[in-house]
């Protein structure tokens, strides 16, 4: 039997999650196009690339965890590992250095298939999780409603600020309020997973 605590910081992972990928999924294409100015065609070539890409990371990374040793078990100790890592690399993407057009389209590359890898690497383990924090099914069941809420709630969070938080902290800048934006944000994510390893165990 799993307690509050236990449920809760399951369902953490998942809001830190969503924190970033959220963002990702619902401003990164326009921020791409229209704050940082690469070329649509460019990003659309970008996304179907590393999409791709995922396809095959995505076993990879379930074979690394399988094999996986250490006092924490299999999956918990990477939610541990890239924790910061994912909240750092969300701070990266929003940042615009001053570089030329090739500049430009070599650091989209290279900071989204970064982060895209330090996303496998955090996701894959902490869906997996769940698998060995209980045997009792009646128990998963109520750490997935945890999970769904806190995601439903860190959606709803995200969708309604992102924006608003932008304009505010940049002000009048969208390049600058987007970078402090994803700050705060990937402090949160960080977090969320942080209090997610400490609050569960394999």
């Amino acid at each position: 039997k799993l307690s509050l605590r236990e449920k809760v910081g399951y369902g953490m992972g998942d809001a830190g999650s969503c924190m970033i990928w959220s963002v990702l999924a619902l401003y990164l294409t326009w921020f791409y196009t229209d704050v940082y100015g690469l070329d649509a065609g460019v990003v659309g070539t970008l996304f179907l690339v590393i999409r791709i890409f995922d396809a095959f990371i995505d076993p990879l990374m379930g074979a690394v965890c399988d094999r996986t040793k250490s006092r924490w078990g299999k999956f918990r100790p990477w939610l541990l590992w890239m924790a910061l890592p994912f909240g750092l690399g969300a701070a990266v993407m929003f940042t615009t250095p001053d570089l030329s057009m090739d500049g430009k389209i070599l650091y989209a590359w290279v900071t989204y298939l970064v982060m895209s890898m330090i996303y496998t690497a955090i996701n894959i383990p902490y869906c997996s999780v769940a698998g060995v924090i209980t045997l009792n099914q009646k128990e998963r069941m109520g750490c997935l409603s945890w999970r769904f809420f806190l995601n439903g709630l860190a959606t709803l969070i995200v969708s309604s600020a992102i924006l608003p938080l932008a304009d505010w902290l940049g002000d009048g800048n969208r390049a600058s309020g987007f970078q402090m934006t994803m700050m705060i944000m990937g402090g949160a994510a960080t977090l969320m997973f942080l209090f997610c390893f400490s609050s569960i165990k394999e």
